[in-house]
């Protein structure tokens, strides 16, 4: 099992706070012969409709010496899980949890703009000390 990022019980007490059920802490994947593990499965029933609404949480702490360095790696594990979870079949939307201060930083760059929405990179922006979500990014 992939260690735990230090932000990891934050995030999920956030998305807890928001009424999500955690369902896997990891979220397991295996397809064509590779083996994944997502931070973080969960999903909550939709007041409006029946069928429930079910994310994966890829939780991200940035706290390497470059950020770029940090992001590159990232992109390439969400990229590689989005796929997972696609050819899986799982019904579910993948998110990329980053801390509040990073996307303040670093996500405002131009490049960092470019490459989420080139990229579609769904993001989770949280704060680690409140333990609260912060703004959703679809």
């Amino acid at each position: 099992m992939a260690a735990k990022d230090r932000f990891h019980e934050a995030v999920r007490k956030a998305l807890e706070k928001e009424q999500w059920v955690i369902t896997d802490d990891p979220l397991k994947v295996e397809v064509g012969g590779a083996k994944f593990e997502v931070d973080l499965g969960a999903e909550r029933l939709l007041a409006a409709e029946r069928a429930g609404e079910k994310i994966a949480v890829e939780i991200k702490t940035f706290l390497g010496d470059s950020p770029i360095t940090d992001y590159h790696a990232a992109l390439g594990q969400f990229l590689n899980y989005r796929l997972a979870l696609e050819l899986g079949e799982l019904d579910r939307t993948l998110y990329l949890a980053i801390p509040v201060a990073v996307h303040q930083a670093f996500f405002q760059r131009e490049f960092a703009q470019l490459s989420v929405e080139r990229y579609q990179i769904k993001r989770i922006i949280y704060n680690p000390v409140q333990e609260v979500i912060v703004q959703w990014i679809k």
